[in-house]
C-alpha cells in the first residue's frame, strides 16, 4: 500500500536507517569483541549511551524538517486569507526552488488579472463616450421617440455597469491576497454620503469593529456597501445603522434603516439580475442586483428582511480572514 504521508515515509525511513545502522554496529561490535574482548566489555556502556544520544539527533532532525514544510503550508495559507501577498521565509534548497515557482505563479496571476481588468474598463469607457452622443442627438427626434431612445440607452447603460463590476469582481476574486478592513470602507462611505444627505440630517450609525475583515478588493467591497449606504440614505426617515459580526467563516454586514421598506413578496424580486429595483418596489433603491452579484463572485450572499427600525435590513455576508 502507497504511503501519501510525507511524515510518515520520513518516520519510516529513519526506522529503516537506524535498523540498518544498528546491524551495521553489532557486527562492528561482534568483531572488536573477538579481538578486544576486556576492552569492548569497558566501553558497552559508553556505546549504549552514544547510540541513544544519535536516535535522539536523528529523531529531533527529521521533526525540525516536517516544522519547514508545516511553515510553508502556514505561509500559502496567509496568501489565500489576504495576510501576505507572497510566501515570504527561509528554506532549505531543495524546498526554496517550489517557493520561488509558486511567488512567480501568484506574480504572473496578478498581472493577467491586471491586464484583464484593464481591457473591461477600456471597453466600457470607450462604450459610454458613443452612447453619450446618441442620447444627446436624439433630443432632436420626436419627444415618443426621444423617450424610446432614452430608455434603451438606460438600459444599455446599465448593463455595461453591471458587466463591468462582474469583470473586476471575476478577477479580483480569483486573485490570492485580497483582504478588506470593514471598518475603513464602511467609514469612508458614511463621509461621503453624509455630505450627499447633509440638507436631509440623516444619522448615520457605524458599529464595525476595526478588526473585521473581508476576503474581497477594496473597490468591490466599495461598491457592495456604497450600493446598500445610498439605498439607506435614499428612503431612510431619519436613521441608518451599520454593524457587523462573526459567525463561523463569515463577516456578517447588516445595514438598517427606519423607511418605508420592502414588501415581503418583492424583496426576492428587487435582487434579482436585470431587475430594476425602484421599478419593482417602492422605496428599495437601485442596485441591489449588482450587489447580489458581486457577493456570489467571491462566494458571499445577501438577504433582505425587515428592520427593528422598521424599514430595510439588508444581510451581507463575506468571507471572512479573521
Amino acid at each position: 500500500m502507497m504511503i501519501k504521508s510525507l511524515r510518515a515515509r520520513l518516520l519510516l525511513a529513519s526506522v529503516f536507517w537506524t535498523f540498518g545502522l544498528l546491524g551495521v554496529a553489532h557486527g562492528g561490535f561482534v568483531l572488536l569483541l573477538r579481538f578486544f574482548p576486556h576492552g569492548m566489555r569497558m566501553n558497552l556502556h559508553a556505546l549504549i549511551v552514544f547510540a541513544l544520544l544519535c536516535l535522539i539527533a536523528g529523531l529531533l532532525m527529521v521533526r525540525g524538517i516536517l516544522q519547514r514544510l508545516a511553515a510553508v503550508r502556514t505561509r500559502l495559507a496567509a496568501v489565500r486569507e489576504g495576510k501576505e501577498d507572497r510566501v515570504t521565509g527561509d528554506y532549505p534548497s531543495e524546498i526554496e526552488p517550489l517557493v520561488s515557482e509558486v511567488n512567480a505563479l501568484l506574480a504572473h496571476r496578478e498581472e493577467v488579472v491586471r491586464r484583464a481588468l484593464a481591457k473591461a474598463g477600456d471597453l466600457a469607457h470607450g462604450l459610454k463616450t458613443p452612447l453619450a452622443v446618441i442620447a444627446h442627438e436624439c433630443d432632436r427626434l420626436p419627444a415618443e421617440s426621444a423617450a424610446t431612445i432614452h430608455q434603451q440607452l438606460d438600459r444599455m447603460q446599465r448593463s455595461i455597469d453591471v458587466h463591468l463590476a462582474h469583470a473586476r469582481a471575476a478577477g479580483s476574486a480569483a486573485t490570492l491576497g485580497a483582504r478588506t478592513v470593514v471598518a475603513e470602507s464602511v467609514d469612508a462611505l458614511i463621509r461621503t454620503l453624509e455630505r450627499l444627505h447633509a440638507s436631509r440630517g440623516i444619522d448615520i450609525d457605524s458599529r464595525v469593529p476595526p478588526a473585521h475583515a473581508v476576503r474581497v478588493q477594496r473597490e468591490d467591497l466599495d461598491e457592495m456597501l456604497g450600493n446598500l449606504l445610498d439605498n439607506a440614505c435614499k428612503w431612510a426617515r431619519s436613521r441608518i445603522a451599520v454593524g457587523s459580526m462573526l459567525s463561523d467563516a463569515r463577516v456578517i454586514i447588516v445595514v438598517d434603516d427606519d423607511g418605508p421598506g420592502v414588501d415581503p413578496s418583492l424583496r426576492e424580486a428587487v435582487l434579482q439580475r436585470g431587475v430594476r429595483a425602484d421599478e419593482a418596489a417602492h422605496g428599495s433603491g437601485l442596485g441591489l442586483s449588482i450587489v447580489r452579484d458581486l457577493a456570489e463572485l467571491y462566494g458571499g450572499s445577501i438577504t433582505l428582511h425587515a428592520s427593528p427600525a422598521g424599514g430595510l435590513s439588508a444581510r451581507l455576508e463575506l468571507p471572512s480572514t479573521n
